[in-house]
């Protein structure tokens, strides 16, 4: 049967036809209902509150949450700022992501030239302001949904603080939160629309802290022993180390104290450290082996070292059942159309870019479904553990101008504007349409559950890469 047969058949089916008009209701109630989650999602960007410092932003999202009918736990897994917000009853058990932390030292206005906002030291880098409210507003759309159609089933969303370097959803994980989840579904703001088929990085990341003896740097230098010597004989060390593990590992690294003044030998200094790899027990082992460094380089300068592990989360997990389902979806709703306004914007940011920006349409685009797409490059992201216990699946949207790195002035200028919302509004409807897809079948629940046991191994059990250490509470001071 050619393609386009096919699918008309498909739609034929009474089942197609009432899921079809069940996303047309929907979508049409998260259009109306717009205003409301872009003023959230506005005002969450005005906070820009970093990992476990959230409590505005976390407080926002349970009003609004409370306010449209759902039993809201907060404080869960001992995070202040995480909660869990569930509405319907019964099986299945959707679990949708919602994330809402800043990064540091992102400060800058809604403008397409760098412009730092005055009294903010942080900023939406990661667009994690829209991937809260627009996660509020698919489930929002869903209780509804679910409430008129009489169906069984439960939405619940989880919000998760820090996922930006202080691995929030592990915590939750742990804890068994997502122990009766039968599919997690999650999205992120990107610069163009897709689904996340490429898994991530596996992380781990700590600081290292080094204490010496101050002394006067000039009239008694013998008398003191360096903390900051330390910390530059480790890092010396450790990019010598690059050349010899393997080459898709990342080693990041930010001295965060390196003493206070010239002519004081520092007597503390601390560097705070990332490793990355798609596998975790390689992690682990250059791990291993960046804490060797640290102690041979206290060995050599005459101080004294200890270390913190703040993060640790696994690589993603995708899911090609429930990705082909969420990509069906994203077909449906499109790209994110500009207007002449945000067209000029876009190609502004773009002339901003190191190289040439791709055109401002890209962000229309709606790529084909590739379950195995290439890996060109991969950030970490705490939803891997989650993807490692529940099926998992999640789509990017286009709330940046394309060509827009994460983490950069510019995706925190894009997400405060009306492009950002437009991408949110895509996000929402892919998410409620995909939920709509997956309350209506059981039988993609059992086979997302196969493939998810299939790729995992029959052996596997969790263990988390952070141990047992209580949530970092404090890793941003």
């Amino acid at each position: 049967m050619r393609p386009l047969l096919a699918f008309l058949f498909i739609l034929s089916l009474p089942g197609a036809l009432s899921a079809q008009k069940a996303k047309a209701d929907v979508f049409a109630r998260i259009d109306a209902g717009r205003s409301a989650y872009d003023d959230l999602a506005l005002k969450i960007w005005d906070f820009a509150e970093v990992g476990y410092r959230e409590h505005r932003s976390s407080a926002l999202l349970q009003e609004r949450l409370r306010q449209e009918g759902f039993k809201v736990e907060s404080g869960v897994a001992g995070i202040p700022t995480a909660f869990i917000a569930s509405a319907g009853s019964g099986s299945p058990v959707i679990g949708v992501l919602a994330e809402f932390d800043a990064l540091p030292g992102a400060s800058q206005e809604a403008v397409p030239e760098k412009k730092p906002r005055p009294g903010a030291t942080a900023g939406h880098a990661c667009g994690h302001h829209l991937f809260g409210a627009g996660a509020a507003q698919a489930a929002v759309a869903i209780k509804d949904w679910l409430r008129a159609s009489g169906r069984s089933g439960t939405v619940r969303l989880y919000g998760t603080p820090a996922e930006e370097g202080g691995s929030g959803k592990v915590y939750l994980v742990r804890a068994g939160l997502f122990r009766d989840v039968d599919v997690a579904l999650h999205w992120h703001p990107a610069d163009r629309n897709t689904i996340i088929m490429t898994p991530s990085l596996a992380n781990r990341s700590g600081k290292f802290r080094f204490k010496g003896v101050s002394s006067h740097a000039s009239s008694a230098p013998d008398r003191g022993r360096s903390a900051l010597d330390g910390v530059e004989a480790m890092n010396h060390m450790v990019n010598l180390l690059r050349e010899h593990i393997p080459e898709t590992s990342r080693i990041h690294y930010v001295i965060t104290r390196g003493g206070e003044a010239p002519n004081v030998v520092p007597a503390f200094s601390e560097v705070y450290y990332y490793v990355r790899h798609p596998s975790r027990q390689v992690v682990r082992d250059v791990w291993d082996r960046v804490e060797k460094a640290a102690t041979g380089a206290a060995l050599g300068t005459g101080t004294t070292v200890e270390w913190e592990i703040t993060g640790g989360v696994y690589d993603l997990l995708p899911n090609e059942v429930l990705g082909r389902v969420m990509h069906a979806n994203l077909e449906v709703v499109g790209g994110v159309i500009y207007d002449e306004v945000e067209r000029e914007f876009a190609a502004k940011i773009g002339r901003t870019l190191l190289g040439k920006a791709p055109a401002p349409e890209v962000a229309a685009l709606v790529p084909p479904f590739s379950p195995n797409p290439p890996r060109d490059g991969a950030g970490s992201t705490d939803v891997g553990d989650v993807s490692w216990t529940v099926p998992t699946v999640g789509v990017r949207t286009a709330t940046w101008a394309p060509g827009t790195p994460g983490h950069s002035w510019q995706a925190v200028a894009c997400g405060g504007t009306s492009m950002g919302l437009k991408g949110m509004n895509v996000a929402a409807k892919v998410l409620a349409g995909t939920m709509i897809d997956i309350f209506s079948d059981g039988a993609t629940i059992k086979a997302a559950r196969a493939e998810l046991e299939k790729r995992r191994g029959a052996d596997f059990r969790y263990e988390a890469v952070i141990g047992d250490r209580a949530p970092p509470l404090n890793y941003r001071d």
